[in-house]
């Protein structure tokens, strides 16, 4: 039974900020998988042509490109604006980058969303990318941070590791690690049997590139069009056997934390009553987000806190939710996030998560509505909801209406 909140949500207006293509890469290794040899504004690339492309919209209606990338190179504005022209976007189209760690891919969307309600433009990209086999590592942090700044307890905590943020949240809130590796398992395996069975292949480009033999240094193209991270016959049984990564007694190992990825995603935007006009495909509509403050030493919680706010601002109850896209950056905090929230777990990633699949930082955010909009259309799921923890102590969550 719809509430009355969902029947409304889900009529139609000319004003609606409409989804008209939402893509993905596949989402590779780092410094081991298909895109350990391809810079970042490559990949990015890739799926910045196929949403028009796949649509057939004239790249020069395109307004604005936002960006979503954590570890960019030299500032990261013009590698993001050269991916763009590269792309076939002219140069009559701005673009910016965007930073708020984990959940940028949504923050871009959530940008160029805000940008056409508003009337500043009536067609976007929100994007998001990471190759973190190129910024990842001690390399992407400043030398010192200022005493005075973390003379406050708060912004010192900022720097705690992000692996300890995960062994404080199954700490303070009682996540065991045997819960934690089933969570994990069950992440895989979905992942896995959706791989299989063909499901993720609407929602990627396949991208042409070279890599590196590393033994034989010899260079070959290679097509990349799947998750390579995904493996199948993991068990609870078969995690339990690998050591914590943090802490001697910690419970957070390589199996129950996303993995460290390549990647990329993007998401074409428009108002409803112009993607009409020009008679392009309308898969959804983007309702609204919202962004919340946690503790940095819990950054994990981020979500629990996160998807309420939104839903409240959309009007919605947790039960009108058809599924959940939660970013599973550790097994720890996302269990924490389901079980304080009283979500069922069969309504969560219900083809596996960043566990399974990896965590490109700047690419999830996108990433997640492009599986989201998948799943739905196979499903006829009418409204879900993403959402991911952020580091230094924030979450993010948004509502999604598919119309497929």
């Amino acid at each position: 039974m719809s509430s009355a909140g969902k029947t409304k949500l889900l009529q139609k207006n000319d004003n609606d900020v409409v989804i008209v293509a939402a893509y993905r890469t596949a989402i590779t290794k780092a410094r081991k998988g298909g895109f350990k040899d391809t810079l970042p504004e490559e990949i990015l690339t890739a799926v910045l042509r196929a949403v028009y492309e796949k649509v057939s919209l004239d790249p020069k209606l395109i307004e604005d490109v936002a960006v979503g990338n954590v570890l960019p190179p030299g500032g990261g504005a013009s590698a993001a604006r050269m991916a763009a022209l590269y792309a076939g976007i002219p140069n009559t189209a701005a673009v910016n980058t965007v930073n708020r760690q984990c959940s940028s891919g949504l923050t871009s969307v959530n940008q160029i969303a805000m940008q056409i309600m508003t009337g500043q433009i009536d067609i976007g990209i929100g994007a998001g990318v990471e190759s973190m086999t190129h910024g990842y590592g001690a390399g992407a942090q400043p030398a010192a941070f200022s005493d005075k700044v973390l003379s406050c307890e708060e912004a010192e905590d900022c720097l705690i590791p992000m692996g300890i943020t995960s062994e404080n949240v199954a700490a303070q809130y009682g996540i065991s690690r045997a819960v934690q590796d089933d969570f994990a398992a069950k992440s895989f395996q979905k992942a896995a049997a959706a791989q299989k069975a063909g499901k993720f292949s609407a929602e990627i480009v396949p991208v042409t590139v070279k890599v590196v033999d590393p033994k034989t240094e010899e260079e070959k193209e290679i097509v990349v069009d799947s998750d390579d991270g995904v493996r199948e016959g993991v068990t609870a049984a078969s995690l339990a056997k690998l050591k914590p990564a943090f802490k001697k007694d910690g419970t957070t190992h390589a199996g129950n934390a996303s993995q460290v990825s390549d990647g990329a995603a993007a998401v074409l935007l428009a108002r409803r009553s112009v993607a009409k006009k020009l008679g392009l495909p309308v898969v959804g509509k983007f309702v609204t987000a919202a962004v919340v403050g946690v503790p940095p030493k819990i950054m994990g919680v981020g979500p629990a806190f996160a998807i309420p706010k939104v839903l409240a601002k959309a009007g919605l109850s947790k039960d009108d939710i058809d599924f959940y896209e939660i970013n599973e950056a550790f097994a720890s905090q996302a269990v924490f996030s389901i079980q304080h929230l009283g979500l069922p777990f069969e309504k969560i990633n219900l083809r596996g998560g960043a566990i399974a699949m990896g965590h490109p930082l700047g690419c999830t955010g996108s990433r997640q509505i492009a599986t989201g909009f998948s799943i739905a259309k196979e499903s006829g799921a009418k409204v879900f909801v993403t959402s991911m923890c952020i580091g230094s102590g924030m979450g993010m969550a948004a509502v999604f209406v598919n119309e497929q």
